[in-house]
């Protein structure tokens, strides 16, 4: 009825080229590292650039970035660092200051407008 011919070399030839050529492609999508991974790496790796440009410490910079992953912020320090003492670039000191609100301006026709907080109380009808 059947003839028995030997297919299970060629199976096997045709499975192991199948698996060399597969092996080489980085595109299969759920193979490679995940995008989001990646992208917080390469952030934590330009905020320790950032912070070597900045003339930062490490601590400094782990202390002001705490959620970054501090391998990638030192491996970013470590590359800038190596890059500034190449190119001979001097950084530059970066100053904190917190933010400070403007004073409203005195003479100004704007004077109607509130900025605190109403009781609640006292803007109900009594009706």
């Amino acid at each position: 009825m059947y003839l028995n011919q030997p297919t299970t070399p060629l199976r096997l030839l045709t499975v192991s080229v199948l698996v060399l050529l597969l092996s080489g492609c980085d595109k299969i999508p759920g193979l490679g590292p995940d995008p989001r991974v990646a992208q917080r790496d390469a952030e934590a790796k330009a905020i320790g650039g950032a912070c070597r440009h900045a003339l930062r410490g490490l601590e400094d910079c782990y202390t002001l970035n705490p959620k970054a992953a501090k391998a990638s912020v030192f491996a970013g320090w470590k590359e800038m660092d190596a890059y500034m003492r190449e190119n001979k670039i001097e950084g530059t000191p970066s100053v904190l200051t917190k933010a400070e609100k403007p004073e409203p301006r005195k003479g100004s026709s704007n004077t109607e407008i509130e900025t605190e907080a109403r009781d609640p109380a006292a803007s109900r009808n009594r009706s």
